[in-house]
């Protein structure tokens, strides 16, 4: 049995607290994660392309409020 599959058995195992205290671990680990991604993306330019057509759109009324 692999190291993931011994894992997907443990939290399949949990009992229901345990179960949603780990649900709000692992979101919260996924979430921070994201961040970090998003901050190296961002201070390395790969977002610049995105944010410049969004500036371009917003400047050319092609948007609207949310």
């Amino acid at each position: 049995m692999t190291k993931l599959e011994q894992i997907e058995k443990f939290v399949r195992d949990l009992p229901p607290e345990e179960f949603d205290a780990f649900a709000r671990w692992f979101e919260e680990l996924i979430a921070d994660r994201w961040d970090r991604r998003i901050e190296r993306d961002s201070a390395s330019g790969k977002l610049d392309a995105l944010a410049d057509a969004a500036l371009a759109a917003f400047r050319k009324g092609d948007s609207r409020p949310l």
